[in-house]
């Protein structure tokens, strides 16, 4: 664990050369605040400039769906006689017989839901399935790894992002569903195709934007007390937000600079490891091949 916030701070005003804050959450002098604006800002910049092994997290959950009951006349968008719409939102789409393709609800009562396209047969008492198709991303994303995201209970990687394109051509087309899950960050949701039955498990890698933690260890993405710490170097934290303090002062911050860069790239390098590049790369012979079966003596008879 690294230096929490105020030892941070206190280094920094230690080598400018100005008075050293003894607590610095609520602490009203200016140069305080400022230095804590800046080193918060120093966290949110490097967020966003390299793939920082502790902010890459795990995310998984379970599909949901559920079968109901309902009755819906052709040319009027409402599902009516519903036992139950606890749990249903607009997150969900909608099947049924004479339910167009991509229906998704709009809204939801007691007993009924409001759905986005007109039916084009009258169902009385006619089987419904709802499945949610949007789910929430979880609440400190900031971005997704690619090439992550794996239907893990059939083992198959899901196919995405879908371009927008390709998105209206899944929902419009003729031949819009198959084996496989299609996905798209669309809105505030991680969206699918098709939609599933309840009980599948999909996951995905993604890159957290909770730079830094608080005493008990909840991610945050910003410095608000002082014994909160940071998933950054830090060195790294504090010529950055030396840097800044230059910038902000108009003092020359060419040595500065140079410093923060240096140890910046060395921060990035030594961070994760790095793969062994062949020159002469070559498959694998797990397999029986030309590597692993004799010239002769491999015929039915032994010769």
């Amino acid at each position: 664990m690294g230096s929490t916030m105020v030892q941070l701070i206190t280094e920094c005003t230690q080598e400018l050369g100005i008075p050293t804050p003894s607590t610095v959450a609520g602490n009203n002098s200016q140069d305080v605040v400022q230095l804590l604006a800046l080193m918060n800002a120093c966290g949110y910049e490097l967020l966003r400039r390299a793939d920082w092994r502790e902010l890459t997290r795990q995310h998984t959950f379970y599909t949901e769906a559920t079968t109901a009951t309902g009755s819906w006349a052709e040319g009027v968008a409402t599902i009516t006689g519903l036992a139950s719409t606890a749990g249903l939102d607009t997150t969900y789409q909608v099947q049924g017989d004479g339910i167009p393709n991509a229906t998704y609800i709009t809204s939801v009562g007691s007993t009924s839901v409001t759905i986005n396209y007109q039916p084009t047969s009258t169902q009385i008492n006619s089987q419904v399935i709802f499945q949610k198709v949007k789910y929430d991303l979880p609440a400190d994303y900031n971005s997704t790894v690619n090439r992550t995201h794996w239907d893990k209970s059939k083992r198959w990687e899901m196919l995405g992002p879908e371009s927008p394109q390709q998105w209206e051509w899944l929902l419009s087309g003729y031949i819009s569903t198959g084996p496989r899950i299609r996905w798209r960050l669309l809105g505030k949701y991680f969206q699918i195709w098709p939609g599933m039955n309840a009980g599948e498990l999909l996951g995905f890698e993604y890159r957290s934007r909770g730079w830094a933690e608080s005493a008990n260890g909840t991610p945050q993405n910003s410095f608000t007390a002082d014994d909160d710490t940071c998933i950054y170097p830090d060195r790294l934290m504090v010529l950055g937000t030396k840097l800044k303090y230059f910038e902000a002062k108009g003092f020359d911050t060419t040595a500065l600079y140079r410093d923060y860069l240096m140890e910046f790239d060395t921060a990035v390098a030594q961070d994760t490891a790095a793969a062994n590049l062949s020159f002469a790369p070559r498959p694998g012979t797990v397999l029986i091949g030309y590597d692993n079966i004799p010239d002769s003596g491999y015929g039915t008879d032994g010769q």
